[in-house]
């Protein structure tokens, strides 16, 4: 019992360092230290309310206690004989440690293009993604503002990694801050691509602050995650995507 016990405070305290540390610094540096001098520059010229903050906070750590909860239904259970982890990264060596973190990337980026969009249907949308769009104009802060219900799909693309990816911790630790990292851009509010980024030919595969800031304002299309393969593939990109990245860009 108190091995869980210790097991559920390392994994709470984890995933909340992760998300203050990342979101927090991003908040510093843009909502604060640089706000006057670089507001022109915002992708949505208007500040969310200090309410707006409170919710995206309070909904962030709901959807860490999901994390926590999941993490320890893998890691300090049976189950986690059916994982794929191993101890040493010597059995497999750095250039597959590299390659699993690789990956964990992609094989997310497909789980989230396909689960976020279902969760745009008509039937449940109010039910799972409703809260996350209440951010319409969103913050660091709103990277982890799930409904409970939303927090559970969002956590569960570690079922699929750790049964079919063989990994040591460190790789899915690094896979974790990178997702949290990247998800904080998507949501920080400015654009840090330069200007015809879109246009080039790894650009057009990645996405942006500007793609998903407009999927916040729209509430439909720009799907993806990190890259842009499903949203191209399938038609769901923006039409004014590439010209609103100019846009804001060009200032």
């Amino acid at each position: 019992m108190d091995s869980v016990i210790e097991i559920a405070i390392g994994m709470l305290v984890m995933n909340s360092f992760r998300y203050f540390l990342i979101a927090g610094i991003a908040f510093i540096i843009f909502y604060l230290l640089l706000r006057s001098s670089i507001s022109d520059n915002k992708i949505q010229g208007a500040f969310p309310k200090q309410k707006d903050y409170i919710r995206e906070v309070g909904y962030s750590m709901i959807t860490i206690i999901i994390f926590v909860l999941i993490g320890l239904l893998i890691y300090a259970t049976p189950f986690q004989e059916l994982t794929l982890r191993y101890n040493l990264i010597e059995e497999h060596g750095w250039f597959y440690w590299l390659l699993s973190i690789l990956a964990m990337i992609f094989m997310h980026d497909t789980y989230f293009y396909w689960t976020h969009r279902a969760m745009h249907h008509p039937r449940v949308f109010r039910y799972f993604h409703k809260v996350h769009h209440d951010s319409i104009n969103p913050s660091p802060w709103a990277s982890y503002a799930f409904h409970p219900l939303e927090g559970v799909v969002e956590a569960s693309i570690i079922f699929p990694i750790v049964l079919l990816v063989p990994h040591h911790t460190s790789a899915l630790i690094v896979f974790l801050f990178f997702m949290m990292t990247y998800n904080v851009y998507g949501h920080l509010g400015w654009e840090l691509y330069p200007r015809g980024f879109q246009q080039t030919w790894i650009g057009k595969w990645i996405n942006t602050s500007v793609n998903h800031n407009q999927h916040h304002k729209h509430f439909y299309g720009n799907y993806g995650l990190y890259f842009l393969f499903w949203d191209r593939w399938l038609g769901t990109i923006r039409l004014d995507y590439d010209k609103e990245f100019d846009r804001i860009t060009s200032k």
